[in-house]
C-alpha cells in the first residue's frame, strides 16, 4: 500500500571519505586523485554528433532555429543530482545563448511538480520519465498530453538500507519493511517493484511503500519510520555520510543505462511555441552532453552545491557523479556508470515504462504502447536537433529508437510485447 509520509529533517553530521590506493590523474571524491576512469559503457544514447539516424514519430522542432515566441520561462525541479543538466543549462548560460531567461523554482515534490506544469505555472519542468506517459494515458490523473522534450540522466539512483540491516542483504527476507520512494509513477517505484518481484515479493502485500518527499528520505530512515528507500542521488550517499545507511544496490545494476528524469512540456505550450521548444531542446542537449564529460563531472558538483539547487554538501553530491564512493560498509568503490547522463528519449524504455503501469494496475484499459511512447517521448526531435548541434567527442547513440533493454538479467524485447498485444 502507497501512501504519503514526510517528516522533518534532521540535522546533519559531517564524515569524510576513506579512499583507495591508486594511482593516475581523475576526480577522487576526497579531493584527491586516484585513477577513476569513467567509462561511458553501458550508458544511454551519450552521443549528440552522430544522432543522425531513425527519426519517427512527430516532430515540431525540424525547421532551422527560429525567434522563441516566449523568452522568459519558469521550470520548476527538484533538487536532486538528476536535474543536473537543467541546472547546468542555467548555470552555464546555455539558456540565455538560446534567447531565453529562465527562472527555476525548486519544487518539494513531483506532485507540486505536476500540478504547477498543469495548471501553466511553469512553463517546462523537470519530471520522473513515466510521468508524461502517466499523464497523457490517465493514469492517476486526468489526461493531459503531456510531452518528454528530452530525456536527463541515466543510472544515478539505489537501494539504501537503514545500517540496522546490514546482516538482512538478502531480499527474500524483506517481507515486512517499510520502503520510501519519491513517486507513485517513478522508475523508482518501476525499479524497487521488479526488484522485489525478481526475489519472490509482492510489492503489495510483502511490504509497504510510502511516497516520501526525496529530502525527507534520510530523516526517516534514521527515524526508523522506514526500513529503507529506492531514491535519487545525493541522498543515498547522504545516507551513508550521515552513517544512517548504506548502499544495498546501485540501479545501474538493476538495468545499465535505464532513464530516470526527463525535461517536460505541456503539448499546447509546445504547439503554441515552437521555437521556445526547440531552443529549450537545444540548451537541455548541450546540458546534457556537458555532464557526460566525465571532466565536468567535479565543477558541476560545486554548482549543484549551491543553496538555490540542490544545497547539500558538495563530496556528497561528487561521489555520486563520479561514481568512487563510500558505500556504507566499509569499503569505498568506483563505478563509474553510476550515473550518466542522456538526452535521447528512446522508446523501449518507454514500452517498460507502460507495461509495468499495467502491470502493477494503473492502466486498467489496453494501450497502445508504440502510438502513445512515439508520441509523448520526443526522440526523432532530439536527433535532429543533436545533429545540427554536432557536438564533438561524444560516443554514438544507438541508431535503433528501440534499443535493447535489460533487466535484473532479463532481455525485455518491445517487438514481443506489441505482438502480444495484438493477439488480444
Amino acid at each position: 500500500m502507497i501512501r504519503h509520509f514526510l517528516s522533518g529533517l534532521h540535522t546533519s553530521r559531517s564524515s569524510t571519505l576513506a579512499c583507495d590506493d591508486a594511482s593516475s590523474t581523475s576526480i577522487c571524491s576526497c579531493g584527491g586523485t586516484h585513477g577513476l576512469s569513467l567509462s561511458r559503457r553501458g550508458l544511454l544514447g551519450t552521443s549528440l554528433a552522430a544522432a543522425l539516424t531513425g527519426a519517427v514519430g512527430p516532430a515540431f522542432a525540424a525547421t532551422p532555429p527560429g525567434v522563441p515566441e516566449k523568452t522568459t520561462l519558469k521550470i520548476g525541479f527538484v533538487p536532486i543530482s538528476c536535474a543536473a543538466p537543467l541546472i547546468m543549462a542555467h548555470a552555464r548560460g546555455f539558456f540565455q545563448d538560446e534567447g531565453l531567461t529562465v527562472e527555476l523554482q525548486k519544487t518539494a515534490g513531483w506532485a507540486l511538480i505536476r500540478d504547477n506544469l498543469l495548471n501553466g505555472n511553469f512553463d517546462a519542468s523537470h519530471l520522473l520519465s513515466p510521468m508524461p506517459l502517466a499523464l497523457s494515458l490517465g493514469a492517476g490523473h486526468a489526461p493531459t498530453p503531456v510531452r518528454a522534450v528530452t530525456m536527463q540522466n541515466t543510472n544515478g539512483q539505489a537501494i539504501t538500507l537503514a545500517l540496522k540491516h546490514q546482516n538482512r542483504r538478502d531480499p527474500r527476507s524483506w517481507k515486512g519493511m517499510t520502503f520510501a520512494i519519491p513517486f507513485e509513477f517513478s522508475m523508482h517505484n518501476f525499479l524497487l517493484r521488479a526488484y522485489l518481484a525478481h526475489y519472490g515479493l509482492n510489492p503489495d502485500k510483502d511490504v509497504t511503500l510510502r511516497v516520501t518527499a526525496p529530502p525527507e528520505m534520510v530523516a526517516n530512515l534514521k527515524a526508523g519510520n522506514i526500513d529503507g528507500f529506492l531514491g535519487p542521488d545525493p541522498f543515498n550517499q547522504r545516507a551513508v555520510t550521515e552513517q544512517a545507511g548504506f548502499l544495498q544496490i546501485l540501479t545501474s545494476q538493476i538495468w545499465d543505462g535505464h532513464p530516470c528524469c526527463a525535461l517536460g512540456m505541456t503539448e499546447t505550450f509546445i504547439r503554441a511555441h515552437p521555437n521556445t521548444y526547440g531552443a529549450v531542446q537545444r540548451a537541455m542537449i548541450r546540458a546534457a552532453a556537458y555532464m557526460q564529460q566525465t571532466e565536468n563531472r567535479q565543477e558541476a558538483a560545486v554548482i549543484l552545491a549551491r543553496a538555490e539547487y540542490l544545497n547539500q554538501p558538495e563530496i556528497v553530491i561528487r561521489q555520486g557523479l563520479t561514481g568512487h564512493y563510500a558505500d556504507g560498509l566499509g569499503a569505498v568503490r568506483n563505478e563509474p556508470s553510476r550515473s550518466g547522463f542522456s538526452p535521447f528519449p528512446y522508446y523501449s524504455p518507454a514500452i517498460w515504462m507502460i507495461e509495468q503501469m499495467k502491470r502493477w494496475g494503473y492502466l486498467k484499459t489496453p494501450v497502445d504502447e508504440r502510438r502513445v511512447a512515439e508520441e509523448v517521448f520526443m526522440l526523432g526531435d532530439v536527433r535532429k536537433q543533436a545533429a545540427a548541434l554536432a557536438l564533438p567527442d561524444l560516443t554514438p547513440p544507438y541508431v535503433s529508437d528501440y534499443p535493447p533493454i535489460q533487466v535484473l538479467g532479463t532481455p525485455f524485447d518491445p517487438a514481443a510485447t506489441f505482438a502480444e498485444n495484438g493477439k488480444r
